[in-house]
């Protein structure tokens, strides 16, 4: 087998979607740069590194080793805690997930997705049109996932739903994923499959609201036009040694992660609204036990 030149192994690392701790790593080495007032040519030149180098050590599109982490960390002063969490970062980076075995059957940016929900603390996530993928019965899952995927083989749709059912781990265990949920009424009078598929998919997110960790509201019809008519976003948050949030917007062909503080911002605040629109947990809760009864 021809071994890979240099060139092309970087190329090929460079492809993969870097971990969530690599992708705030990045952020943070450039926030630092900039504090220092050093521009990406004189960091470089400080260390006799290529500019190059520098850009792509600030958009993780290549790892950083410890010795040159070090060597940055000392370029722009840091010490103390802050040095600290950094470096625990950087060993950190490169750690990657179960998901990783399914990289031939999901696109990057779900890929993506599935290691930010690994490291969140928490996620916030509006629902216009299904049944968002971690709250999803594995019969509703097979209904999605073959209806998107129309001229897969059957292999391959069972593969994508093993993906999905493997996704909601996150929501168990020691720490899990504090999630809350605004679902659209839509949602829930959408017909996926048949009606027992239906009544065992209501009856899942019924039964799912009375965990600690989950919290699941309506948006109703009568709520009228909204800031967020345009469709699907979820917000992830990580805990205080990662420190920041993330936008993910899923589309039909593509998907966009927004990490602009001001959009993600307005984000927050688009999804604050809806809350106040929705209805109480209580009431919502009440609202899907009614359907699910009806549907059988």
């Amino acid at each position: 087998m021809r071994q890979l030149r240099q060139e092309e192994a970087i190329a090929l690392a460079e492809k993969r979607p870097p971990s969530v701790r690599a992708r705030q790593l990045a952020s943070e080495l450039r926030r630092l740069r900039e504090a220092a007032t050093l521009t990406g040519e004189a960091a470089a030149a400080a260390l006799g590194w290529s500019p190059s180098k520098i850009s792509r050590v600030e958009t993780s599109r290549i790892a950083v080793s410890a010795a040159d982490l070090r060597r940055l960390l000392d370029l722009y002063q840091i010490s103390g805690s802050l040095r600290e969490r950094l470096t625990e970062l950087g060993r950190t980076a490169g750690q990657r997930g179960w998901w990783d075995a399914y990289a031939d059957a999901t696109t990057s940016g779900y890929s993506a997705l599935l290691a930010l929900e690994a490291d969140a603390e928490s996620e916030r996530h509006f629902a216009p049109i299904i049944v968002p993928g971690l709250l999803q019965t594995e019969r509703y899952v097979h209904e999605i996932t073959r209806s998107s995927l129309l001229i897969a083989p059957p292999g391959e749709i069972a593969r994508l739903a093993q993906v999905r059912m493997n996704r909601q781990k996150v929501l168990t265990g020691d720490k899990p994923l504090r999630l809350h949920v605004i679902l659209d009424e839509s949602v829930l009078r959408r017909q996926i499959g048949d009606a027992e598929t239906m009544k065992g998919q209501l009856s899942h997110l019924a039964e799912l609201a009375g965990r600690p960790n989950i919290t699941l509201q309506v948006l109703p019809f009568t709520a009228g036009p909204h800031l967020s008519l345009s469709g699907v976003f979820t917000i992830v948050r990580f805990p205080e040694k990662i420190a920041f949030e993330v936008v993910f917007l899923e589309n039909m062909t593509s998907d966009l992660f927004i990490e602009n503080g001001i959009e993600v911002y307005r984000y927050g605040l688009a999804f604050d609204r809806l809350r106040e629109l929705a209805l109480e947990e209580d009431k919502s809760i009440a609202m899907i036990s009614r359907l699910a009864a009806e549907a059988g």
